[in-house]
C-alpha cells in the first residue's frame, strides 16, 4: 500500500475490472466523446427502448467490434437495473458487468451511482508501509494477516507461500490469518472475479473459522489444481457443517464480513496484502514471495522472537497460479 496521510474519504464499491484495463481507458474516451456529442456511441435504429435481448446483442457487438483488443467477450446474462440493462459479459474466464442506457446510446462499466440515496461517509485509515524488522509494531503474540481472494494467481501464490511456513513450522499457524476481500450485496458475498471465487471465499471462511485444524490441508490441496471436490475429501471436512455454515448468514456471510470490515479499515485495494500487528508491510521488504521472506516477517512482529524462527524454509520464489510444485523456476510479483 502506498504511503499516504489518513483521510476522510467516501466509500463507493465499484466492480473490479483489472483484467480491462485498455477497454476501460479506450471506453472512457469514447463515452465522453459520445456525451459531448462529437462521437455518438451507439445510433438508434428508431426504437425509443431496446429490449433486453437487443440491448445485450448491441452491448457485446460494440465492445467486440470496438473495444477488444484481443478475444472476445460473451454475453452471460441481462438485467434490468434502475432504468438501465445490466449486461454481464465474460472475458477471459472474468464476468464484468457493464451498462447500457435502455435507448441503446450509452454504454458504461461501471455501475452507475444512485444520488437518491444516502450517502455514508467513513474514515479509512492506510497504515505506513514498514520498511524494516525494525519500525514493526511488536507483539507478545504477533499476527499477520494475508488479504487474498482464492482465484488471484498471486493471492494464490502467496497462500503457497503461507502453507509453506506452516507446513515447516507448524506452531506459526497460530500467528496467521488468511482473509478474504470482497463486499456483501443483498446478503450475498461478492468478489472481483465473480460468483466462482466468491463462492470459493465464503468456503475457505467457513472452514477457516469452523474447522480450523482443517483449514491448511484443504488450502495445501486447493493451490495445486483448484479442486474442489478432491480437496474437501482430502481435508476430511464436514460437508454438512460446511454447508450449514455457508448457506446461513449468521454464519458464513457474518465471518466474511468482518474481513471485509477490516479489509475497508486498512485500505486492502489488491491481493495479496499483508498486515501484521496492524501494520502495512511489504514481503518484498524481506526478500520477496518466498517462505523465507515471509517468515522472517513475521518473526519481528515479535517482542521476543519464538526459537522457532531459527527455521529455515524455503527461499525459492513461489509459484502463482495453481501449481502442483512449490516453485517452477520463475516467479511473479503481481497484484489482483
Amino acid at each position: 500500500m502506498p504511503e499516504e496521510e489518513n483521510k476522510k474519504t467516501i466509500v463507493v464499491r465499484l466492480p473490479r475490472v483489472n483484467i480491462w484495463m485498455v477497454f476501460t481507458l479506450v471506453l472512457a474516451v469514447v463515452l465522453v466523446l459520445g456525451l459531448s456529442g462529437i462521437l455518438p456511441i451507439f445510433r438508434t435504429t428508431g426504437m425509443f427502448v431496446l429490449g433486453s435481448s437487443d440491448a445485450a446483442k448491441k452491448a457485446v457487438d460494440y465492445i467486440n467490434e470496438n473495444l477488444v483488443q484481443t478475444g472476445s467477450v460473451t454475453l452471460k446474462s441481462v438485467e434490468e437495473v434502475g432504468g438501465m440493462y445490466k449486461i454481464t459479459t465474460t472475458y477471459q474466464g472474468q464476468e464484468i458487468p457493464v451498462f447500457l442506457t435502455k435507448d441503446g446510446k450509452y454504454l458504461f462499466v461501471s455501475e452507475p451511482f444512485d444520488i437518491t440515496k444516502e450517502v455514508t461517509t467513513t474514515t479509512t485509515t492506510k497504515p505506513d508501509i514498514k520498511a524494516s524488522c525494525e519500525q514493526i509494531t511488536k507483539k507478545d503474540k504477533a499476527e499477520l494477516e494475508a488479504f487474498v481472494v482464492s482465484y488471484c494467481p498471486y493471492g494464490v501464490q502467496m497462500q503457497r507461500i503461507l502453507n509453506e511456513v506452516v507446513k515447516n513450522i507448524p506452531s506459526l499457524a497460530a500467528n496467521i490469518k488468511v482473509r478474504y476481500i470482497g463486499s456483501i450485496e443483498n446478503g450475498k458475498i461478492t468478489a472481483m472475479h465473480g460468483d466462482k471465487e466468491a463462492t470459493e471465499n465464503l468456503r475457505q471462511i467457513c472452514i477457516r473459522e469452523e474447522q480450523a485444524d482443517k483449514y491448511w490441508k484443504y488450502v495445501g490441496c486447493f493451490i495445486k489444481a483448484g479442486n474442489t471436490d478432491s480437496c474437501l475429501t482430502e481435508a476430511s471436512i464436514d460437508k454438512t457443517k460446511l454447508d450449514s455454515c455457508m448457506t446461513d448468514p449468521n454464519k458464513g456471510v457474518k465471518y466474511a464480513q468482518q474481513d471485509f470490515d477490516l479489509q475497508d479499515e486498512y485500505g486492502i485495494t489488491g491481493s495479496p496484502t499483508l498486515i501484521l500487528n496492524g501494520d502495512g508491510v511489504s514481503e518484498f521488504n524481506f526478500g520477496g514471495r518466498t517462505a523465507e521472506a515471509v517468515k522472517t516477517l513475521l518473526c519481528c512482529g515479535f517482542i521476543s522472537e519464538p526459537s522457532v524462527c531459527s527455521t529455515q524454509v524455503s527461499t525459492q520464489q513461489a509459484a502463482t497460479s495453481f501449481s502442483e510444485t512449490y516453485a517452477t523456476g520463475s516467479s511473479s510479483s503481481g497484484t489482483c
